[in-house]
């Protein structure tokens, strides 16, 4: 029987996950992670703390699995937290969750499985991965994919989950061909309430409530975070209404605030205003009406395309004075709904529009996204992931203007 490496984190997700699989007569064994330092973190919520990893013993050992702890705590600061403060430095709102199964759990998993011999893994995303038969599209693709390989009969496709509240594909767009080849997501087939149900019918001994956003960072405590962990010393600035160019405040520094923050502004004015724009160069927040946040169009960069969108291009569009094009559905955070909009290709050899000069080509190979109706307030470093109807195509991470 196949064997398979399921990552369980104590939550109900991953411990229904692993119940599944075992049920449809797979090998199951567990895996935890050990991923932060902080001895605080004792809060259940908190898929890295240490109440966490032991519900996560208990639930296995209810399922009769064998599980095993493994200490990841150097690579997870090195390449999740550093890079996740230094990037409020910056002026930037970045998504832990999409670099750490990017870095973290994916590719760890996958290092577990090659020790055991298993030819799978497992995670408790509401996703679905599913192989579709496709031949080669005659017309030669602009974009590569993941693993620099165009489009072939053993091509896998990550889809959303059926339960839209609960979607995940969006923090799981950077994976690749090779990884969504192992990669087992039973939960996508299923809605909450169902999941929730299996985890109370099987006595799991630890039902945990929700995850919190950001697994590492107890009760959202941003500033006090960033700032502890920080080299860089935050400076006061000026708070800029967008519209008339009047002061009307000052910030106590800019890796205390994201796009869209209406809260915590320490002004007072007699319509609500929102931070619409972070100026890192300046040390300058710029605030403004809740229609100023809104942006119709960006610029994604850092591109991962899980499936090639040449056949998604129509002919016509390949003449256009505006560039090569394609119609999808887009969304900037992992709660929103995605909505439709265009998506103009730029060719590596395309003059980069963010930087004025040269010529694009790996990391700067770039496209342009035009939503059919302003969207609330799409951030730099969050990461803009596209859609044809269900099957996720591919995302970047949305670029700074200028």
């Amino acid at each position: 029987m196949p064997r398979v490496i399921v990552g369980i984190s104590g939550g109900v997700d991953s411990s229904v996950t692993a119940y599944l699989l075992k049920e449809q007569g797979y090998d199951v064994e567990g895996v935890s992670f050990i991923l932060w330092n902080e001895e605080s973190l004792k809060n259940a919520k908190i898929c890295c703390s240490s109440q966490s990893i032991k519900e996560a013993s208990e639930n296995a050992g209810k399922l009769k699995i064998p599980h095993c702890i493994i200490d990841v705590r150097n690579d997870f600061s090195e390449k999740i937290v550093r890079p996740f403060v230094s990037s409020y430095f910056k002026g930037l709102t970045p998504n832990p969750c999409i670099m750490c199964n990017r870095f973290i759990k994916i590719p760890f998993l996958l290092k577990e499985a090659e020790k055991r011999g298993a030819e799978y893994i497992a995670t408790g995303h509401y996703a679905r991965v599913e192989q579709e038969k496709s031949t080669v599209n005659s017309h030669q693709s602009l974009v590569k994919t993941n693993d620099q390989n165009p489009m072939t009969d053993k091509q896998f496709l990550l889809k959303k989950g059926i339960d839209s509240k609960k979607d995940q594909s969006y923090v799981l767009y950077i994976l690749s061909q090779k990884e969504l080849k192992r990669l087992l997501l039973p939960l996508g087939y299923y809605r909450k309430d169902e999941v929730r149900r299996m985890a109370r019918e099987i006595l799991l001994p630890a039902i945990k409530s929700e995850s919190q956003e950001i697994c590492f960072i107890e009760d959202r405590k941003y500033f006090k975070f960033i700032q502890r962990l920080s080299d860089v010393i935050g400076k006061p600035g000026p708070i800029i209404n967008i519209n008339t160019g009047t002061v009307l405040g000052t910030h106590k520094g800019i890796h205390g605030y994201t796009i869209g923050q209406r809260k915590g502004l320490g002004i007072s004015s007699p319509e609500p205003l929102y931070v619409v724009s972070i100026d890192a160069a300046k040390n300058t927040l710029y605030v403004g009406p809740r229609e100023a946040a809104n942006k119709k169009e960006f610029f994604v960069g850092n591109l991962n395309w899980l499936i090639p969108p040449t056949p998604l291009i129509p002919p016509l569009s390949r003449g256009d004075k505006e560039g090569v094009k394609f119609r999808a559905s887009v969304k900037v955070r992992s709660t929103m709904k995605d909505e439709p909009a265009t998506i103009y290709l730029i060719p590596p050899t395309h003059p980069s529009p963010l930087r004025g000069e040269g010529k694009g080509g790996g990391d700067r190979e770039i496209v342009r996204v035009v939503f059919d109706e302003p969207q609330w307030s799409p951030a730099p470093g969050q990461s803009a992931v596209f859609y044809s109807g269900d099957v996720l195509i591919g995302g970047g991470v949305i670029k700074k203007p200028g």
